[in-house]
């Protein structure tokens, strides 16, 4: 028999229960979907794998899901980002999880593993490595597979990678392309939690600083902007001429990142590529240069650079290792150059998670909808439409006791209206 779940201490069930009630709290727009399905339960013979950030909120999505009538099986998308608490209350309460904080990469994937064990029909994914692993380990999988969602830039960018080269084997819809995810989500979820974990991790005065961000993608631009709100002296790092053109406009300082080594205090990468701070970076930065990462994985920052540089190494407090260098200079790197937002700190506030997972259970809900039908869906990556994201857009507006305008008909008659000249 599949083993039900594995997590750190099932004694601190109690006290995730609280913090995932608060989450509850906090996240309307969740709830009301909730109170919707909980009588008709659309996803009651369903099994769903999951492999996203086990937080407060992700357990809201879940038991979302289960209060929906899904069977559903979880893991953590990354090895530090796991709130053990959080774990261990989904785990009292039924749902299978396997995650803990601090696993290394064999217990990783062997979560990863675990989730599967239950043939799941749907996939949710932080990242993609559950729809990799699927395809690479588990292709007998596949003809069930009604479909899966991707949540990130860095998941979407590679799943359609393989969608152009014929590896991707069912459809995904990717929700981190949806608005009211990457246009709140990626900007001012990643802006705040950033520097939220940067803060726990350091304590450190952000006014003043020369604060250097790779990368002016949705999060990275929400890093700057929090920054710059915080007084700090922002300086962007780009390779895209149109990214850098925009944090100029925006205010920002631009420069080479040969050139930012230099001078920058705190360094924060957030491109989902790797090796953007290397060995010859981390050779000219300033004595107690702060660095640390905000992208999907933990390669942005060379770190077996630094250790061929280093004399010696410590931690000096929760998530902040010192590395002494062979000339006597200090460098930090906060949470071993994994998410500093997740695993320094609590992730993404629990209001801009509210949409992000509400476009989750509606695009998991239009897989089912659409299977139910009999309706097949093509091969590829898909969005949601536009209209769902107003949708819940609205809904949040709702919630916050917000009201806007209304076109009228004769404004909606003159957008269509191509014969209107000047």
């Amino acid at each position: 028999m599949p083993q039900k779940f594995k997590v750190k201490d099932l004694k601190l069930a109690s006290q995730g229960r609280k913090r995932i009630e608060w989450a509850e709290s906090r996240m309307p727009v969740l709830g009301a979907l909730r109170e919707k399905y909980k009588k008709t339960k659309p996803f009651k013979g369903y099994r769903i794998a999951g492999c996203l950030h086990v937080t407060k909120e992700t357990a809201v999505l879940v038991k979302t899901f289960v209060d929906a009538g899904a069977d559903v099986s979880w893991s953590g998308c990354n090895p530090l980002s796991t709130q053990d608490d959080v774990a261990a209350s989904l785990a009292s309460e039924g749902v299978s999880v396997f995650a803990w904080h601090g696993m290394n990469t064999k217990e990783f994937y062997w979560c990863i593993d675990r989730t599967l064990d239950f043939k799941p029909q749907l996939t949710l994914d932080d990242g993609a490595d559950l729809i990799f692993t699927v395809h690479n380990k588990y292709p007998n999988l596949i003809p069930d597979m009604i479909g899966g969602t991707e949540e990130t830039t860095t998941g979407v960018h590679r799943l359609r990678k393989m969608a152009e080269g014929g590896a991707l084997k069912y459809p995904v819809i990717a929700v981190n392309d949806a608005i009211t995810k990457w246009d709140f989500d990626n900007v001012y979820g990643t802006g705040q939690s950033t520097l939220d974990g940067i803060l726990r991790a350091t304590s450190v005065l952000i006014a003043g600083k020369n604060f250097v961000i790779a990368g002016y993608g949705h999060c990275g631009s929400g890093v700057a902007n929090r920054a710059k709100g915080l007084g700090a002296n922002t300086i962007v790092t780009e390779v895209k001429p149109t990214a850098a053109l925009k944090a100029t406009l925006d205010g920002h300082s631009v420069m080479k990142m040969n050139d930012a080594a230099k001078i920058g205090d705190i360094f924060v990468t957030a491109t989902g590529v790797k090796d953007v701070i290397i060995s010859r970076h981390f050779k000219t930065m300033k004595e107690g240069a702060i660095v640390c990462n905000t992208g999907h994985y933990d390669c942005e920052i060379n770190l077996v650079d630094l250790e061929k540089i280093k004399k010696a190494k410590r931690t000096l407090r929760a998530n902040c290792e010192e590395y002494i260098l062979k000339d006597g200079r200090k460098i930090f790197v906060l949470a071993k150059g994994r998410l500093v937002n997740l695993s320094a700190a609590e992730g993404h506030p629990s209001e801009v998670m509210d949409m992000s997972f509400a476009n989750q259970f509606n695009a998991q809900l239009s897989l089912v909808n659409k299977h139910k039908a009999g309706k097949k869906i093509e091969l590829g990556v898909h969005t949601l439409p536009e209209s769902l994201d107003q949708e819940i857009g609205m809904l949040k507006l709702k919630t916050m006791g917000l009201k806007i305008d209304k076109l009228t008909s004769e404004q909606k008659r003159y957008i269509d209206d191509y014969s209107e000249g000047t």
